[in-house]
């Protein structure tokens, strides 16, 4: 049994507050990691809003970095001493899986459970359940109880503040632009959103040689995308026909606001791709824009990644100084983590990380 500390939400909307919890040891098909970091993400406060009251309180958090402490009998991908990013879980053994959709586990509903498969919680307080397992790892928290699915070793030399957001925003935005949409150098990408998913697929897009146009509603960030590599940075609602060449190959958006939708479909050239990442609510589509001009509309989860083949592929990025997601990153420490929600929300910081300090552990 492992002592942690953790950020628990006790009340549908409530407040992340820091308290002891106990960890269980290791099933056969977990890892304890000691977190050292741990991004913030928009899911994770949505979730924190919506969640079911009688699985409260619980653990948040999926963009967890850290060094692994225990491992259970059946683990063979990482060992004691190894420094890992944490990410989502998937089953391994459906249809989805063996065919390397990992992103659309005919299980997924387990990153979202609370509870492992049989009911069960690794965390308590007090005696009492304290829900987590949440995208198979809740690491906000000191320590994290992961299922093997979730950790991928990294290099012990990377820092775990940029390892971080690689677990989740980092491999969406730019899985989005590598395997979603597989843009070619030279073709107009438009990007709806600056966030750190967004930027990601900003990223990705130069390494792919692309023409970015970034459509923002803060100034900060239209600059920092601008800073980053982006041909234009422009408010919603601006004319993008000129600033594309008569339409874009490809739009992503990251919003989930039916208004950006709207947008992106008309941004497209004939037989261009929108890629949907951000959750929102119901949108109205023109049938007969889309079928004239032959768009597709695809729903991405996680990028289309398994994080065992991108998250190095994305490390590899990193170290030739052609992905600097470091730009994006405000750290804070792990006390603080209310005022680091409330920053992402109000979009003073693109990427709020957690930092585990020794005073917390």
């Amino acid at each position: 049994m492992t002592r942690a500390r953790a950020a628990l939400v006790e009340r549908p909307g409530g407040p992340f507050e820091v308290r002891e919890v106990e960890l269980d040891d290791p099933r056969p098909d977990e890892v304890v990691v000691r977190v050292l970091a741990a991004g913030v993400c928009h899911t994770d406060l949505l979730m924190r809003r919506t969640w079911p009251e009688a699985l409260l309180p619980m653990v948040f958090g999926h963009e967890g970095a850290g060094v692994v402490e225990a491992v259970g009998a059946g683990v063979g991908s990482v060992v004691v001493g190894d420094s890992v990013c944490l990410s989502y879980r998937s089953c391994g053994r459906c249809a989805e899986c063996a065919a390397g959709w990992n992103a659309y586990c005919l299980h997924a509903g387990a990153n979202a459970r609370g509870v492992r498969e049989d009911g069960s919680t690794a965390l308590r307080r007090a005696g009492k359940p304290v829900y987590g397992g949440f995208f198979g790892q809740s690491s906000f928290a000191t320590h994290a109880v992961a299922h093997e699915s979730s950790v991928v070793k990294v290099p012990a030399d990377l820092s775990p503040v940029v390892a971080a957001p690689l677990g989740c925003s980092v491999q969406t935005g730019a899985g989005t632009v590598f395997t979603v949409v597989n843009a070619a150098p030279g073709e107009v990408l438009v990007v709806y959103g600056a966030g750190g998913v967004g930027l990601s697929a900003l990223l990705a897009a130069n390494v792919r040689g692309c023409r970015t146009v970034v459509v923002e509603p803060v100034e900060s960030r239209r600059a920092l995308a601008l800073s980053l590599g982006a041909a234009a940075a422009v408010p919603p609602g601006t004319p993008l026909a000129d600033l594309t060449g008569g339409g874009a190959h490809h739009a992503v958006d990251t919003t989930g606001r039916a208004d950006a939708i709207g947008e992106a479909v008309g941004a497209l050239r004939r037989r261009g791709t929108l890629a949907l990442v951000g959750l929102g609510g119901k949108v109205e589509l023109d049938l007969k824009t889309l079928v004239h001009n032959g768009i597709r509309v695809r729903g991405v989860i996680e990028g289309d990644a398994a994080p065992s083949t991108l998250i190095p592929d994305l490390v590899a990025l990193h170290r030739q100084g052609v992905l600097p997601i470091e730009r994006l990153i405000g750290e804070y420490p792990f006390e603080q983590i209310e005022q680091a929600a409330e920053d992402a929300s109000t979009g003073r910081c693109v990427k709020p990380v957690l930092r585990f300090d020794q005073q917390v552990l």
